[in-house]
């Protein structure tokens, strides 16, 4: 078997990459800090105009009909450049949902409006404490016991809570119109429970890219920082604590494009897989973070140095769809309730069932 990125996945995932390093930097972070502003108008045009907000809609709705392996490279891109706007939220989680409840009309008018970039949709999982991003959103999905309902943003009353991470703007809502939901629990569940694995994946993979960018930034500096007259990163102990972090995150790396591989199984297997690579990018991006600020010394503590930009977003993806905690109990279950073995390594519940 090849495992492989096709060519079509890596170039997608380059051009992502080149855009965010042309107009994603921390000097453009910071000019958003010192305005106050949520995201910058010029790159979020420069993203949607790539067709990105549809890249996991089906092509007969109007997306590119990419999968998750599609994706994931993309969320990894994302994370690499702290990437305020939230594409991962709007392209990867919530218009995918949106697209499986479209039976409904009004949620098939608001994909149309959606993917012509007029809108984004933020979801309001039972996941989540708060909901990211409601406050800029044209509508939103939220998920209740009787289903999802789609409700306009101003319809809804926001609270703003406070995040360690200055760009994540999240919300709880004080107040909600009563709708009729576009889906009943029943109907809803597979896509409810989709939503929330895809959130999982998502995650793990910005926080692969966290980690990377981290490690990138505290060599870069380990490179240039001299101390008696010779850089810090010729000592042996600056390059172990460097070294052990990058294997840690190419230990992640794979099992997070694996559980992209397998999302669209939606059993007790993917589902461990995808709760695995959260764990693992999640410890990744931990230390890696944690390093990068060891290794700027004091100033690594101020908000000066670069690293805090992925530091504070890494702490604030910590219990995003899901916290260590839920995903260990999830790949318990896998362990100690399903066969393991060789034979086992891709193992789906149609094929072993």
């Amino acid at each position: 078997m090849d495992f492989r990125f096709t060519e079509e996945q890596t170039m997608t995932a380059e051009a992502v990459k080149g855009l965010l390093a042309d107009l994603c930097q921390p000097a453009d972070l910071r000019r958003l800090m010192q305005v106050g502003a949520a995201r910058d108008d010029r790159r979020w045009t420069a993203l949607t105009g790539m067709g990105l907000a549809g890249a996991l809609v089906p092509e007969e709705m109007g997306g590119l009909g990419l999968g998750a392996v599609d994706f994931v490279l993309v969320a990894e891109a994302c994370g690499y450049a702290g990437l305020p706007e939230p594409l991962v939220e709007n392209a990867g989680i919530s218009l995918p949902l949106l697209a499986a409840l479209a039976a409904d009309r009004r949620a098939a008018t608001l994909l149309d409006r959606a993917l012509a970039g007029d809108v984004t949709v933020a979801t309001a999982h039972p996941a989540n404490l708060f909901v990211a991003e409601a406050d800029n959103a044209g509508a939103l999905l939220v998920v209740r016991d009787d289903g999802v309902s789609l409700l306009e943003a101003g319809s809804v009353g926001l609270v703003r809570q406070d995040s360690v991470d200055p760009f994540r703007r999240l919300f709880t809502l004080a107040a909600m119109p009563a709708a009729a939901p576009v889906a009943g629990a029943s109907d809803a569940r597979a896509a409810v429970d989709l939503a929330f694995d895809r959130g999982a994946l998502f995650t793990a993979a910005q926080l692969l890219g966290i980690a990377q960018r981290a490690v990138d930034l505290a060599v870069a500096y380990a490179k240039e920082r001299q101390q008696f007259g010779k850089p810090i990163g010729s000592y042996q102990a600056v390059k172990h604590m460097l070294s052990t972090v990058q294997v840690r995150i190419e230990f992640a790396r794979p099992v997070v494009h694996a559980a992209a591989a397998q999302l669209a199984n939606a059993d007790a297997f993917s589902r461990a897989r995808i709760s695995h690579a959260r764990l693992a990018a999640g410890e990744a991006a931990d230390l890696a973070c944690r390093t990068a600020v060891q290794v700027h010394g004091a100033m690594g503590y101020s908000w000066e140095v670069d690293v805090h930009f992925f530091l504070k977003r890494a702490l604030a993806l910590a219990s995003w769809w899901g916290d260590a905690r839920f995903h260990r109990e999830r790949v318990a279950a896998r362990v100690f309730d399903r066969p393991l073995g060789a034979d086992q390594t891709f193992a789906s519940e149609a094929a072993h069932d």
